[in-house]
């Protein structure tokens, strides 16, 4: 056994049990908590954690739990919202399971990329497509000109563009 997979061991037998009882108490959930702890784990093998004391060790493991918790719940407000249109549709209209499970990831990937965006990129993004308001309108809005609407538009969909070739397995991350 390597060194790196001893020290691997020694921090998941010390912090487990601690960890699984923070994300226990957070998410009020046994599953969703040990879902976390393990992803949390798998993020430790990405990029190992240097060797240093117990307390350093236990608050780098809480700032990544921390984190993988925040998208565990924007991903639930992602899906609840969804599920709560769709119901409103005919129910020949839903999709399999396989679908939902495909449509909520991609959701949850626009919500992401969309987060990365400066905010007025962002803004004039939304106003544009979900609104569909012009660009002079969406200048207004923002309190930019015009040319300055298409240059967050032109960033926007450069960023939709990478996305799409993300989901299509086009890009290697």
């Amino acid at each position: 056994m390597d060194s790196v997979s001893t020290s691997f061991t020694h921090l998941y037998g010390t912090h487990h049990s601690w960890l699984l009882g923070l994300l226990r108490r957070r998410l009020n959930d046994r599953w969703d908590a040990a879902d976390l702890a393990h992803d949390t784990f798998i993020r430790i093998l990405d990029r190992p954690l240097a060797e240093t004391d117990h307390v350093r060790q236990r608050s780098y493991l809480a700032t990544i739990a921390r984190g993988l918790c925040i998208d565990h719940w924007r991903r639930r407000q992602l899906e609840k919202a969804w599920l709560e249109s769709l119901a409103q549709r005919p129910e020949d209209t839903h999709p399999s399971p396989e679908q939902r499970a495909i449509i909520v990831e991609t959701l949850y990937e626009v919500d992401a990329m969309l987060a990365r965006l400066p905010r007025n990129v962002r803004e004039a993004f939304l106003l544009a497509q979900l609104h569909g308001q012009p660009y002079k309108q969406i200048g207004l809005q923002l309190g930019v000109c015009e040319r300055m609407v298409k240059k967050y538009l032109a960033q926007a969909l450069l960023h939709c563009a990478i996305l799409e070739a993300e989901l299509d397995g086009m890009l290697v991350q």
